[in-house]
């Protein structure tokens, strides 16, 4: 009851800021007893030796500073950005590297993007219809997982790093902010609809308690094990409610279905337009338009002509029909994708033999291994010598290339073995490294932006970081919303970013649990932290009372109201960082 009642009051005090706290004239910080009592000092200190102080130091101390401060160093990723900013470079070029960083930043967002949507989802596709779930179950789950790897991945290396843990915080909480605020009133703006009731209210009561979780574990500053596993179970009862409640919804349609054919027993048979599937449905369109291109007689593909055309990302007739701002983005894309294609196996169900490409395949089984080991953990165990001579990557390669010489030789171009599904489980564990290697990139590179332009991890978090995992998630759900699905498109929001913020702090913290001890400490970086809980709590708040107030129809002036929040809210966070709103 007593976090209740702190977190109401959090909610009004974060949208009431200029209400004076007494604190240190000097620095603004508020004494742990003035703000909540003995429980804030259990995670109110001073970073005496943080990473940040680096900007106080002459130039010529920096790089010393930098790699004398345990903070400073970021245990995973490729490159150290920090050194290479104050170690590698001169002093005047460093804004011109922050230019370079900020465009590599850019990049990796890409990388994120492109491996989420076109290898790793396909691959969860895949697994999901090989273990025949139904498609409530695999929505909530592999759905969920492939829409939210790169928010749960970014989130996930940033709690499992203690001087990043603002990064994750700004991220999940800015990225609820900007999916059930911008994304949702976009969706609302763009086609005004009725939402489901039931499904809406039980996705903001369960987002609303994940919100209320979190602010508990900031308030109390500490995170035992029981509840970080809490968070895993309560996605657990979320998904067990989204089963029990779509079984209940189809047994009462399936049981007034009965009842009204014994009503009336005799129901003419009208034929709809969706019906009419021989002359109008897309699929047959789509079957003669490639028909159009398929070749008069059938031929044999060669290896070699399987494997350049696999490699090629570019569809001849895709390409002349786009335009030119998407051939640029296609351009720049394309040596990632060439790389993700030689690296990772899709198995695709809605392709001939669910994308079974032999020669690629069998080259996939040396590059995939290889990848695994060169990229985990940053490649330590990828060059760690076996009684100190033989490396691991060298056993790998061998192991790779015995493996697919097996394949290649026991299968053939035109039919997929039967153990094809297995590929998808190699794809599903690839796909993960890479996404997971980028998001630790994305993670040490704010780290160092926040350093270098002296900005908060949490601004960082829900600036940065945030929209560029959920841009995509904007512009799919508004597409979808055009093609006349607004409720699907509103459930995304709600649903996908349930499942980032239980996971992504759940294992984030079970993973710097495995390393450190079962008991974690917790830093709220000052007030913008409780603005950001603040801020989400009362958005969701608003959204519980007005929709149903409504009658659950969402119209343009509900999608204004939501992008004027948005704006609100992230005027005050800026003002709240840059200090003009204090404590």
């Amino acid at each position: 009851m007593k976090y209740l009642l702190v977190f109401i009051s959090v909610l009004l005090l974060s949208w009431c800021p200029f209400r004076h706290v007494s604190g240190d004239p000097v620095t603004g910080v508020v004494s742990p007893v003035d703000m909540a009592g003995p429980e804030y000092t259990m995670f109110h200190k001073e970073n005496t030796n943080g990473c940040d102080l680096v900007m106080n130091m002459s130039t010529s101390q920096r790089c010393a500073f930098v790699k004398d401060t345990p903070d400073c160093y970021m245990e995973d990723g490729f490159i150290n950005y920090l050194q290479l900013v104050f170690c590698l470079l001169p002093p005047n070029l460093t804004p011109l590297t922050i230019t370079f960083c900020i465009i590599w930043l850019f990049f990796l967002f890409i990388v994120l993007g492109v491996t989420a949507s076109k290898f790793f989802c396909p691959n969860l596709s895949a697994i999901s219809s090989s273990l025949r779930l139904t498609h409530n179950v695999a929505g909530v789950t592999f759905l969920a997982l492939g829409n939210g790897a790169p928010d749960v991945f970014s989130a996930t290396v940033a709690f499992s790093r203690p001087h990043t843990a603002g990064l994750a915080v700004g991220a999940l909480f800015g990225a609820g902010i900007f999916v059930t605020t911008v994304v949702a009133g976009a969706v609302s703006l763009v086609k005004p609809f009725t939402v489901a009731s039931r499904p809406f209210l039980r996705d903001v009561v369960f987002f609303m308690a994940a919100v209320f979780w979190t602010f508990v574990i900031l308030y109390k500053g500490t995170i035992s094990l029981g509840e970080t596993l809490g968070y895993l179970g309560l996605y657990v009862v979320y998904v067990i409610t989204v089963i029990v409640s779509a079984y209940v919804y189809s047994h009462q349609n399936h049981s007034a279905n009965r009842t009204s054919a014994q009503i009336s027993p005799y129901i003419p048979e009208i034929l709809s337009p969706d019906d009419d599937a021989p002359l109008l449905s897309n699929g047959n369109i789509q079957q003669d338009y490639d028909s159009e291109y398929s070749p008069l007689l059938p031929y044999c593909e060669s290896t070699a002509t399987i494997l350049l055309n696999s490699l090629n990302p570019v569809d001849g007739r895709t390409w002349r029909r786009k335009t030119w701002g998407w051939r640029t983005a296609k351009i720049i894309k394309m040596p990632l994708e060439v790389l993700l294609l030689l690296t990772v196996p899709v198995v695709d169900p809605d392709k001939d033999n669910r994308n079974w490409r032999r020669p690629l395949n069998c080259l996939q089984l040396v590059t995939a291994p290889l990848v695994c080991v060169l990229t985990f953990q940053s490649g330590e165990y990828g060059l760690y010598l076996i009684s100190g001579l033989f490396p691991v990557w060298a056993l790998t390669l061998l192991f790779g290339l015995f493996i697919s010489a097996i394949v290649f030789l026991t299968t053939t171009n035109d039919h997929p073995p039967p153990y094809h599904s297995l590929f998808s489980l190699l794809g599903f564990l690839v796909s993960a490294i890479w996404i997971s290697a980028a998001a630790s990139e994305v993670v040490s590179l704010l780290h160092m932006l926040g350093v270098v332009l002296c900005l908060s991890n949490n601004l960082l978090g829900l600036t940065l970081l945030a929209w560029g995992n959920s841009i995509g998630d904007c512009f799919s759900d508004i597409t979808i919303a055009r093609q006349g699905y607004p409720r699907m498109a509103i459930s995304a929001c709600f649903g996908g970013i349930i499942f980032n913020m239980l996971f992504g702090v759940g294992i984030g913290c079970l993973l710097q649990m495995f390393h450190h001890e079962t008991l974690l400490m917790l830093e709220p970086e000052g007030l913008l932290t409780w603005v950001l809980a603040g801020s989400l709590g009362l958005s969701l708040v608003l959204s519980f009372v007005i929709v149903p107030l409504r009658r659950f129809h969402l119209d343009k002036a509900y999608g204004v109201f939501l992008l004027l929040f948005y704006a609100v809210f992230l005027l005050v966070a800026l003002l709240t960082e840059f200090g003009f709103i204090h404590t």
